[in-house]
């Protein structure tokens, strides 16, 4: 990406931050190169450079070596010191406030991680300690209010999107916004901006106060998924997996619409979570949906899921085709079922304690070319421990394709081996062909893609490069 204006500037937060102790500054500041300051230095530069049309991070990071920030301790709290930073970011000298808060919330989120993470009350060795920890991480960023009833909808989707299908997410949103229901995302471009943005409109026309546009995200890719100014909740969790287990925290339903690999991993996970054998009673509204151009995507992932995991998994959601008041219809009853299924059972309205979510899609996946070519992608699996082997092989190809260091990697081994039975790896070929030849692998625009993977029968015949 070309590089562009950058500014030197001083923030403070508005309104009440944290105040972060003597020691919580020195490890963020200390030498300049400690890895939490740099984990630190990526996401606020992830934040200042919204509106970037790129989803590269090594290109983000690389086009702004010279970035810096600093981080002051002061009686009223702390103080940032921004040198070369994206001049974007600011207005006549003064930083956007979306910005500001989006700033700050990366501060808090990454300092109280690495606190937790050597707290003696943290578990990270058992399911439910990993739940505990997402727990106590949104209960941190005040991302859990209590007592209010069910009508927190996530919205999966790509980044790579067409115009109309942007325009589409956008549709859904308002007709969400209009009933009252909150948005949720990964908090980037794309699919994850446009029922934002829808709606605020439906929002403001039924004057809702108080709107939560809540946006989660963690830092392997969020320079790659840069948060929109339209956020005014960031999380920044520790890792993908994380990520992934609080969007179905402290979701109460689920709107997937078009998109490339990150999506399917997105799908396949909560698949694989409603399939195991104690959620079947659960309510958890799925809809896939899209404008009518996308029912060719919509019908090749319906047909991926039956051919690999079986009809049963096709029964736990429903397609709704260019539909947007259906869609929005469909969600709100939904979310009725799930408020009685809370009343009834004693289950939290604002965290789903309830879900049974196995180790397996819990624990941080290594998308290293040893972990990508070892996955058992077989059909002898049962479907939920299938559905997270394939969770972890889309994993590491949007690591591949947007994580620095999964890109460094690739540029340094080659593409990963994607290695299983023929009934898995054809259906797999097929899919990840109609993604590239859509277009939904990268942001449109870009250079052409070049895959960062290779599919692979057992028997090594290839079918794929």
């Amino acid at each position: 990406m070309p590089r562009r204006k950058v500014i030197n500037a001083q923030v403070s937060p508005k309104g009440s931050l944290e105040t972060l102790s003597q020691v919580e500054v020195h490890l963020l500041s200390e030498a300049g190169s400690g890895s939490m300051y740099q984990l630190f230095r990526q996401c606020a530069l992830a934040i200042l450079n919204t509106g970037a049309h790129s989803d590269n991070a090594k290109t983000i990071l690389d086009a702004y070596k010279d970035f810096e920030v600093r981080i002051h301790q002061q009686d009223r709290g702390v103080r940032l010191e921004l040198i070369n930073a994206p001049a974007d970011a600011f207005v006549d000298g003064e930083m956007i406030a979306s910005t500001r808060e989006m700033l700050f919330s990366a501060l808090r989120d990454i300092v109280y991680t690495e606190n937790e993470l050597g707290s003696r009350r943290i578990d990270l060795d058992s399911s439910e300690g990993l739940t505990d920890y997402v727990f106590h991480l949104l209960r941190n960023a005040r991302a859990l209010r209590a007592g209010v009833e069910p009508k927190i909808v996530v919205c999966w989707g790509g980044h790579s999107i067409s115009d109309e299908e942007y325009k589409y997410t956008k549709k859904v949103g308002h007709e969400l916004g209009l009933r009252h229901l909150d948005i949720c995302t990964g908090c980037g471009p794309g699919v994850m901006k446009g029922p934002m943005k829808g709606a605020t409109i439906g929002h403001a026309k039924q004057r809702t106060h108080g709107g939560r546009y809540l946006g989660l995200t963690e830092p392997g890719i969020i320079a790659a998924e840069a948060p929109n100014p339209i956020v005014n909740e960031l999380v920044i969790l520790p890792d993908i997996e994380k990520r992934l287990e609080a969007f179905v925290r402290v979701g109460h339903g689920i709107i997937i619409f078009p998109g490339g690999a990150g999506t399917a991993e997105e799908f396949l996970y909560l698949l694989g979570i409603l399939m195991h054998p104690d959620n079947q009673d659960v309510p958890f509204p799925l809809v896939l949906t899209g404008p009518k151009s996308a029912s060719a995507y919509l019908q090749q992932l319906n047909d991926f899921v039956g051919a690999t995991l079986g009809a049963a998994a096709q029964e736990r959601y429903t397609i709704i085709i260019d539909d947007p008041e259906a869609v929005a219809i469909e969600m709100a009853q939904g979310l009725k079922q799930v408020k009685q299924f809370r009343r009834e059972r004693n289950d939290a309205f604002h965290f789903n304690w309830l879900l049974k979510i196995d180790e397996r899609f819990q624990h941080p996946f290594e998308p290293t070319h040893a972990n990508m070519a070892n996955l058992d992608l077989s059909h002898k699996l049962p479907p939920h421990e299938l559905a997270a082997n394939l969770r972890r092989a889309f994993s590491g190809i949007v690591a591949g394709n947007v994580k620095d260091k999964g890109i460094r990697l690739i540029e340094e081994h080659g593409p990963y081996e994607i290695h299983g039975d023929a009934a898995v790896m054809q259906p797999l070929d097929k899919l990840l062909k109609a993604f590239v030849q859509q277009h939904r692998m990268k942001l449109p625009g870009g250079a052409a893609y070049v895959p960062c993977y290779r599919v692979v029968q057992t028997h090594a015949e290839e079918l794929a490069s």
